[in-house]
């Protein structure tokens, strides 16, 4: 991965959500003297500085969903809605983590209507071509990003475990390639984002059909040959088929625009040790050592 200058776009509500559950489930919302619970943005430093420490970029970007309605909740408004409002404890800290990762003099990206998954792969495709790109996440629904140059770091569980997705090794690891994530999501839908695909088509009967013609549009014009159960289970769900398609693509064409030269890596120890003070955190050194170069 060295060719190239390094850009880390980080998914910054999959590190703060992971951040706030990985303490809260004790009930230590770590609340401060001013009554301001700070465990999500304790967890979200954590997982920020380790990933800064593994890939060692040269230019960070952190990016936001903004709002809980996006386009996609005009395609169909039932998308996410299984999800509850989040919790209280956590509410407050959606600002403060964006002051703080500005305290980095990292830039705080997002627009109204998209997700920031939308914003990931429009920068990621942006950057790419002359840059390698890292993107830090949670979210299997990225994988589809994966392409020369852009590589797909899933965390698992504990600290410091990454699951690194790049171009040569994809299939190897999945069984099928970057683009066919949207393909199989069109047939099995997605029971977090709360649409159904195809109903009656789970995941095994998914990657066989990818297996064997690559995209719904081959399935659809080989579809005579299809097993009658499969082949009635699609024509009556082929509305829905399309639509769980256009709900699973990242949309890689969004307005949003962030010049590397903002995102350079240069951390101010004083003005990230003034922030995090305010803050309360105690022992902070434990980060700054880490990540100052």
């Amino acid at each position: 991965m060295n060719k190239h200058n390094k850009v880390l776009l980080v998914d910054g509500m999959a590190l703060l959500f992971r951040g706030f559950f990985a303490t809260s489930y004790t009930g230590n919302f770590m609340i401060n003297s001013k009554g301001m619970p700070t465990n999500a943005i304790f967890g979200f430093l954590n997982y920020f500085v380790n990933a800064i420490e593994m890939f060692k970029p040269n230019y960070v970007i952190c990016c936001w969903d903004m709002g809980s309605k996006t386009f996609r909740n005009e395609m169909y408004p039932e998308y996410k809605g299984n999800r509850g409002e989040p919790p209280v404890e956590l509410i407050p800290q959606f600002d403060l983590i964006k002051e703080v990762v500005e305290a980095f003099d990292v830039p705080n990206i997002g627009i109204a209507g998209y997700e920031a998954d939308d914003c990931i792969g429009t920068l990621a495709n942006h950057y790419h071509q002359e840059n390698e790109v890292i993107i830090v996440t949670g979210d299997q629904d990225m994988l589809q990003l994966v392409k020369d140059n852009i590589h797909v770091a899933i965390m698992r569980k504990g600290q410091g475990n990454y699951e690194v997705f790049s171009n040569d090794t994809f299939f190897e690891q999945k069984g099928f390639l970057p683009h066919q994530v949207v393909e199989l999501k069109a047939l099995m839908g997605d029971s977090s984002d709360n649409y159904p695909g195809v109903k009656g088509i789970g995941e095994k009967t998914a990657l066989k059909l990818i297996e064997a013609y690559g995209t719904t549009e081959r399935i659809l014009e080989n579809i005579d040959v299809l097993s009658k159960g499969v082949k009635k289970k699609i024509e009556e769900n082929i509305d829905m088929l399309h639509l769980s398609k256009d709900l699973a693509r990242i949309h890689c064409t969004t307005p949003v625009e962030c010049s590397l030269t903002k995102a350079y890596w240069q951390m101010n120890n004083d003005k990230v040790a003034t922030k995090l003070k305010d803050l309360e955190f105690k022992n902070i050194t434990r980060w700054l050592d880490k990540v100052t170069i």
